[in-house]
Formats: structure tokens, C-alpha cells, sequence
């Protein structure tokens, strides 16, 4: 299942906000949010925007805007542009970059990792296709995002990553093993390409906790999650995109990951979190 499955409020298709293609957006930078136009992803675009940043918002199979998104970048006058990739063929993932800069003018100057999918296989059920999916769209479509992004000829200035991983890299379990194993190799790439990429372009992550609740989740079990977080709450997803603008403007930061989380990775816990407290 994609994070972008799970229910959502659409406005209507992506519009382009860029004045004039390929003009360079004066004065502005541009980030690249994968996954950028719903849930999480959505939260983190909204924020960006707000911070003054004009945006390529990738989907995976369209750019429908939740509806606070679309509002925040009405309100804040922001340039943007939609882009539609399938990151199980990462391969399209290097090509992405390159269109960005055609439509923008210019390359990115900040790369959000956010697109994901998960499911719920665990060894004993999980097959080839499950880790093959996982890895391509989790972990590859990055690396060769990446590779795009730390190659294509730009300006002087600062230039970021950032990855979104998961609490559970710190204390794994047996659930969702495709997905962990996936995001335990974009920790990898993260680590890897902050040592290999400086001076030139800091690479940094934030690991999320429990943070928008599908409807797999009851209110009484959220209440009770909390309750398990070392800080006896659970983060709002304001607060992952707070940690996504800190690093952003972070110029002597890189090869970091924030836990934003309530406190999760300090602890271990024997099944996802959508199978506790119930």
C-alpha cells in the first residue's frame, strides 16, 4: 500500500504556477518534495511554501493537492509545478531532476525523500516482488534522485537533502519487514552520501514516529499509544515538517537524523505500532 492511498480530501489536478517555463525563479529556492501532495508529504510542502520556497511536487500517480496544501500555497503566492512519476521503475526517478530543471529554468536547490509505500508482510509471508517493490520505490528512486540532484550542473549556494526514515531503524521488528528493510537502506544512503557529497551538497533525515493515523487506528488506541511514547505523546506532523525546514536552513549540518517521535526510538517494541493497545 502507498501512503498515497490512504484516504484523502483531493482539489482538483496540479496547476502550474511557474510564470513563464523555464524562466529562473529570482531570489527563491526551489525544493523537490517526493510524494509532496498529500499526508506528510503535503504537511512538509505546506511549510516550505510558507517559508518562501517554490515547489515541484511529485505523485506517484497524480498531484491532487489535499486541500490544506492547496490553500497554503495560494496563500503564500508560490510558484509551483506537479510531476508524475511511478518510482517502482526507478529508473524514471534520474530523469525526474532533469525535468524539474527544464520546467523551473533552474536544478532544485533542496530534495525531500518522501514518497513510500508499505505493506504488512513479515518473513514468513514475504516474497521477492514484496522486497523488490519496496527497495525500488523506498530506497532506490532516492539513490538515483540523489545521484541526479548531486550531478546536474548548479549555482553556488546551499544545497540539501533530506530523507524521511522511520523511528523503527533504531529498534526494528518483525512487521512490515519489506518496508523496514528499505528504510534501514535509505539510513544507509543517507549516512553514506553526507560523508561523499560534502562540501558540495549536505545530506541529512528525519525519522518520524506514529504520526498520521490511518483508519486502521482507533481514538482509544491513539490515546493509549501515547501513553507507551517516552514523552507520553505522539508528534504532529507540523513538528516533522519543522524538523524538515530546520534542516533546510541547517548550512553546517550534515549526516544527521532527527527523531521526531515522542520519544519512540528509545525504546522497543515487539509489533507495529497498529497492532498495540488494542
Amino acid at each position: 500500500m502507498s501512503e498515497e492511498d490512504a484516504p484523502y480530501r483531493p482539489i482538483g489536478s496540479a496547476r502550474t504556477q511557474v510564470e513563464e517555463a523555464g524562466r529562473p525563479l529570482a531570489g527563491k529556492r526551489l525544493a523537490l518534495v517526493t510524494g509532496g501532495h498529500r499526508r506528510l508529504g503535503g504537511v512538509i510542502s505546506a511549510a516550505l511554501a510558507r517559508a518562501g520556497h517554490s515547489l515541484a511536487i511529485h505523485g506517484s500517480h497524480d498531484t491532487r493537492l489535499d486541500s490544506h496544501l492547496a490553500l497554503a500555497l495560494e496563500e503564500a503566492g508560490t510558484e509551483w509545478d506537479g510531476f508524475v512519476v511511478d518510482f517502482t521503475d526507478p529508473e524514471q526517478a534520474e530523469e525526474l531532476i532533469a525535468n524539474v530543471a527544464a520546467r523551473f529554468g533552474r536544478p532544485p536547490d533542496i530534495l525531500v525523500n518522501g514518497a513510500a509505500i508499505f505493506g504488512q508482510d513479515r518473513l514468513e509471508n514475504v516474497t521477492a516482488h514484496d522486497l523488490m517493490q519496496h527497495f525500488a520505490v523506498n530506497c532506490a528512486a532516492p539513490t538515483l534522485l540523489t545521484k541526479a540532484f548531486a550531478t546536474v550542473p548548479a549555482g553556488a549556494g546551499d544545497r540539501c537533502i533530506i530523507n524521511l526514515l522511520d523511528q523503527r531503524i533504531d529498534h526494528p521488528h518483525a512487521d512490515q519487514l519489506a518496508y523496514t528493510l528499505s528504510k534501514l537502506a535509505l539510513a544507509g544512503l543517507t549516512r553514506t552520501t553526507a560523508a561523499s557529497l560534502a562540501p558540495r551538497v549536505r545530506v541529512n533525515a528525519v525519522a518520524p514516529g506514529l504520526t498520521i493515523a490511518t483508519p486502521d487506528y482507533t481514538d482509544e488506541q491513539i490515546g493509549r499509544l501515547e501513553e507507551l511514547m517516552p514523552l507520553g505523546r505522539l508528534p504532529q506532523a507540523e513538528q516533522i515538517a519543522q524538523a524538515v525546514l530546520y534542516l533546510v536552513e541547517a548550512n553546517a549540518v550534515t549526516g544527521q537524523t532527527l527523531y521526531v517521535d515522542g520519544g519512540a526510538h528509545l525504546q522497543s517494541y515487539d509489533r507495529d505500532f497498529m497492532h498495540l493497545c488494542r
